[in-house]
């Protein structure tokens, strides 16, 4: 299957930046959606960006021109550079990768999460 090791968060400071880091390794055939979700203690959790295959990128209103998601297809890995943080982007950073495992066959994949800490 599709296992994913991310990495990059940690504390900072309000006005900060941080770059998240998720890549992926297993038998798959290709990998199609790439993106970030995040969970506040106490709230669901929540997109935060997306990129497709073809590098089309959506993001939650509110890290819009703040974050960049990025990927590289060739390191099977997706990136997300978070600058002007603010002590309301605490939460637990998860990478979300879909993947074909099967010709047909596209599967959900989540990583371990990484703990994002922004200190006003």
């Amino acid at each position: 299957q599709v296992q994913l090791v991310e990495s990059g968060g940690g504390l900072v400071q309000a006005g900060g930046s941080l770059r998240l880091s998720c890549a992926a390794s297993g038998s798959f055939f290709r990998i199609d959606d790439m993106g970030w979700y995040r969970q506040a203690p106490g709230k669901q959790r929540e997109l935060v960006a997306t990129v497709t295959s073809g590098g089309r990128t959506n993001y939650a209103d509110s890290v819009k021109g703040r974050f960049i998601i990025s990927r590289d297809n060739a390191k099977n890995a997706v990136y997300l550079q978070m600058n002007s943080l603010k002590p309301e982007d605490t939460a637990v950073y998860y990478c979300n990768v879909g993947a074909y495992i099967g010709l047909h066959s596209l599967r959900d994949f989540w990583g371990q999460g990484t703990q994002v800490t922004v200190s006003s």
